[in-house]
């Protein structure tokens, strides 16, 4: 029986030199079929108005778009902080969940992302083993993070180690 990583950051392992360096994904879903998250800290070059003016009335004017993941790079996830995430189109967390932009919900605040990351039966779990992520904890407010959120929810851990790992440059050989 696998534990499933729904609502969990996965945090990128120093070691990840892919799409993934440095990046905070956040696990919408993790079943037997697979997963399903979005990157949280990687800002796309253009704003939501330019690219899906449709959905300009659930953000601030001028909000920038989100690069989710490496797959589907012409979908759309948006996600929304809710009083109750039991009112989103699905429930990531008690107040994050998946915004249905045609819905009738209160959305508190919406981040909209291109793309999304994916993983198939037991990708993850293997990923898990082989500590390509570390897992930590959401706090609502890093779907809506604008700094290094990398390095800040790296600090968040109970770990000596993570707060060193937490300092560690964008390119290491700089340091």
């Amino acid at each position: 029986m696998m534990d499933s990583q729904r609502g969990k950051l996965l945090i990128a392992a120093p070691s990840l030199f892919d799409f993934f360096r440095r990046t905070v994904v956040l696990i919408v879903e993790h079943t037997e079929q697979g997963a399903f998250g979005v990157v949280l800290n990687r800002r796309a070059d253009s704003d939501v108005t330019e690219l899906v003016p449709d959905l300009d009335p659930l953000v601030e004017r001028g909000a920038p778009l989100w690069v989710g993941g490496p797959v589907g790079p012409d979908s759309i996830v948006v996600l929304g902080e809710f009083e109750h995430a039991g009112l989103s189109a699905g429930a990531v967390t008690e107040r994050i969940g998946v915004v249905d932009p045609d819905g009738d919900t209160d959305v508190v605040r919406a981040r909209v992302f291109i793309g999304h990351a994916g993983w198939g039966p037991g990708q993850l779990d293997e990923e898990l083993e082989r500590e390509s992520w570390i897992v930590a904890d959401l706090d609502p407010d890093d779907v809506f993070a604008e700094g290094d959120l990398w390095a800040e929810v790296i600090s968040r851990r109970d770990d000596r180690d993570f707060a060193l790992l937490a300092t560690m440059p964008h390119d290491p050989t700089l340091n």
